[in-house]
């Protein structure tokens, strides 16, 4: 079975990050490292078929500065609390897996939104159901049905920033229809 020809414009940003992961990875970024880094890069790009990671063309760093500094708040505030959770209540915490279904049906936001909450301490993505963009969520300190809807609020919340910077026009245009309504 032949496969449709991804253009390089397509391939690049997936090529840049495997070189920069290569370079992370080996903690070191010397131009022969990331040279070797790159031919594997290319080689890994041809012979193990990636789907090509579909961009909206559009990134507002007027949104993204804010939304890093809102992420290290909340990492901050997470790691606090889960401290305080496993010094203070130990085993009486309660825990849940929680459905929240995105907005977004497009799988780089999908993964993104998810990457992001697994990053703060406390939650972590168990699941995706890519058919319904369902993530499902196992999060410490849950009891109440408050403090679920409260989860869905906040993932989605994280899910509209990365939207307003990296999102489709479409996404977007959602969102802001969303927040008028």
């Amino acid at each position: 079975m032949s496969r449709r020809r991804i253009s390089l414009r397509q391939e690049l940003p997936l090529l840049v990050w495997l070189v920069i992961v290569w370079g992370a990875l080996w903690q070191d970024f010397s131009p022969g490292n990331l040279l070797f880094g790159a031919i594997l890069a290319v080689a890994v790009a041809r012979m193990f078929y990636l789907p090509p990671v579909e961009l909206s063309g559009r990134f507002n760093v007027l949104h993204a500065v804010p939304f890093a500094l809102m992420f290290l708040g909340k990492v901050m505030a997470a790691s606090f609390q889960v401290m305080y959770l496993a010094a203070v209540r130990g085993p009486s915490v309660r825990n849940a897996v929680v459905a929240v279904p995105l907005r977004s049906h497009e799988d780089l936001m999908v993964t993104a939104t998810g990457h992001v909450i697994s990053l703060i301490p406390g939650s972590l993505v168990v699941e995706v159901d890519r058919s319904t963009s369902t993530l499902y969520l196992h999060c410490l300190n849950i009891g109440t049905p408050e403090e679920v809807e409260g989860l869905r609020r906040e993932v989605r919340d994280i899910e509209a920033g990365l939207i307003r910077i990296m999102g489709s026009q479409e996404e977007l245009d959602a969102i802001r229809a969303e927040a008028a309504a």
